[in-house]
């Protein structure tokens, strides 16, 4: 099937291409969110007649994506799970749970807009994309973790395995400390 493009859709082509794809990817994907047109002889002399004053409510609209996207790239936000000792989530981190930490944080993002090359299944700190025009997509990272405290460890470098590692060479350091200290009393006697 033909369709007429009204935007940029990716991987797919620019505004005003008249480009063939499946049946059902136009059905029920392109042409009700209304990214293109049937490619009908009167669909494109209609969409010629219309073709400056989509290219400029396009490019309105890219120059506000970019705004907010100066204030969006590079933010972090953070987001409380729990998770096992070994930092394994009990579930996982999705793009609506990235949206409404953002939205806790100021910003208006909605969960379609977050793009996650895989789903997010343990503690620690994150790069996700956030696509807010066709043409405009920044990255903020989402630090995930179980608590306040351990999400501002996680941020000044720190992960959550290496602390437990830490924590257990102490653990084991403090026994062998009290086991040599048995082992010479015992030895005393």
């Amino acid at each position: 099937m033909q369709v007429i493009l009204l935007q940029r859709v990716a991987k797919l082509g620019q505004m005003g291409e008249v480009v063939n794809v499946k049946p059902g990817y136009a059905r029920n994907f392109l042409l009700p969110q209304g990214k293109a047109l049937r490619a009908s002889e009167e669909n494109i002399k209609g969409f010629e007649t219309r073709k400056a004053q989509l290219e400029a409510d396009n490019l309105e609209t890219r120059k506000e994506a970019e705004a907010v996207g100066a204030k969006l790239d590079g933010q972090v936000f953070i987001v409380i799970r729990s998770a096992s000792e070994s930092g394994a989530l009990y579930g996982s981190v999705t793009g609506r749970d990235v949206s409404e930490a953002a939205t806790a944080a100021g910003f208006t993002l909605g969960r379609n807009q977050v793009v996650q090359d895989k789903p997010i299944k343990d503690l620690g700190l994150h790069k996700v994309n956030v696509v807010l025009h066709p043409e405009v997509t920044v990255s903020v990272s989402v630090n995930v973790a179980r608590s306040v405290e351990e999400a501002a460890l996680q941020a000044s470098g720190k992960s959550i395995q290496e602390l437990a590692a830490e924590a257990e060479a102490q653990a084991e350091f403090e026994i062998a400390e009290l086991f040599d200290e048995v082992g010479a009393a015992a030895s005393d006697e």
